[in-house]
């Protein structure tokens, strides 16, 4: 999959953008605040997934415009498409999203056409931060893959609101324990369906992984990750998330209700789920090192692309929001020699010293991008 062309107006402060990226890398460079994040983001926004930085509806245009546009051309082994998201005030939230000329209801419309994998610094936090991460970055790594999942997400998302609710209602004497019930049967279906899925999934990321870890520290250690849920013991082979495995579900529920009714949140349930990771069988965030963790993180990146790429049969387009500069040497050489196959979109601040011969280099000054002359290789 090899993003073709890109054309941004008006998005944030980005004016007149158009260019045509290499099929291999691309490296955006520039001063902080210049608008190379946000020609990442504008690329992120059309695999049709929400920003990862949060923007808001009011922060899509610039402060003095009145109109953003985002175009692109891209393909796959089969056909070329294009994507266009356009907004304009004073309706900022109601986007015109187009895929092949094709009107569609909302960006979100757009997923699972144009597929990429975004690394931010934040990223490096992935194995010793909150578990919320973690958990964000299983479920967005299997919706790639089966796109169906985010629903069933959404509805589990909001059955725990709605459960929630009941429980405070119970400590306050405004609902009793079964009102709880019909929110319970859909909770261990759900539930059990998205624990089985993200078990298998951390299954798979813990082969690349490990194979990834033992190449970055020349066999030296040894990486494990390990599912760990709140509601059940065992996963491995389960399948029956409608039967057996939500009947375990509703009994854990039964079990935690006290606690549950005295916090007034559910307290068991993927909601509340990790990914482990251990380095020679030690809990890396709790023994692990600042360099061993960005390692693990890094792998886990890595191994998302890949698994990514075997599912779906194309590669993903790679967009490293400058991640290289927070990392030393010998870590970008191996993030560089793992991606050397994909489509690459890098940011940075300083303009490099050498590129190689099917790269293109292009810098973002004040909202534009120029097109730098590629004068040698490595």
């Amino acid at each position: 999959m090899k993003i073709k062309s890109v054309k941004v107006d008006g998005f944030k402060n980005l004016k007149g953008v158009e260019i045509a990226p290499s099929s291999q890398t691309n490296i955006i460079f520039g001063e902080n605040a210049q608008g190379k994040t946000n020609l990442v983001e504008a690329l992120w926004l059309c695999s049709g997934v929400k920003s990862f930085r949060g923007t808001k509806d009011k922060d899509f245009i610039d402060l003095n415009g009145q109109r953003a546009v985002i175009e692109i051309e891209f393909e796959n082994s089969f056909r070329t498409q294009t994507i266009k998201i356009a907004a304009a005030r004073p309706n900022v939230r109601d986007k015109n999203v187009e895929l092949n000329g094709v009107k569609l209801k909302t960006i979100s419309k757009l997923f699972g056409n144009l597929s990429c994998v975004v690394f931010t610094p934040e990223d490096l936090e992935l194995s010793k931060g909150s578990p919320d991460n973690r958990r964000s970055f299983c479920d967005l790594s299997i919706s790639q893959i089966k796109h169906s999942y985010r629903e069933v997400v959404s509805k589990y998302e909001n059955v725990i609101v709605q459960r929630n609710s009941v429980l405070k209602n119970i400590q306050s004497g405004n609902s009793k324990r079964s009102d709880l019930e019909i929110w319970d049967i859909q909770l261990a279906k759900l539930g059990s369906y998205i624990s089985m899925l993200r078990y298998n999934y951390v299954k798979k990321l813990n082969i690349f992984a490990k194979n990834l870890y033992n190449d970055i520290s020349r066999g030296k250690e040894e990486l494990e990750l390990r599912y760990s849920s709140t509601v059940f013991e065992n996963l491995e082979k389960r399948e029956d998330f409608s039967g057996e495995m939500a009947d375990e579900y509703l009994k854990r529920l039964s079990e935690s209700y006290y606690d549950d009714m005295k916090s007034g949140f559910t307290q068991a349930g993927p909601h509340r789920d990790d990914i482990i990771s251990y380095i020679n069988n030690l809990n890396s965030r709790e023994y692990g090192s600042q360099g061993q963790n960005r390692s693990v993180a890094l792998v886990m990146k890595l191994a998302q692309a890949y698994i990514l790429f075997e599912e779906i049969g194309e590669e993903p387009v790679i967009l490293l929001d400058d991640v290289l500069s927070e990392l030393d040497g010998a870590r970008q050489d191996f993030v560089r020699s793992k991606i050397k196959d994909f489509q690459i979109f890098i940011t940075c601040c300083k303009k490099p010293e050498k590129i190689g011969k099917d790269s293109k280099l292009f810098e973002v000054r004040s909202g534009k991008v120029f097109e730098i002359r590629n004068r040698g290789g490595d």
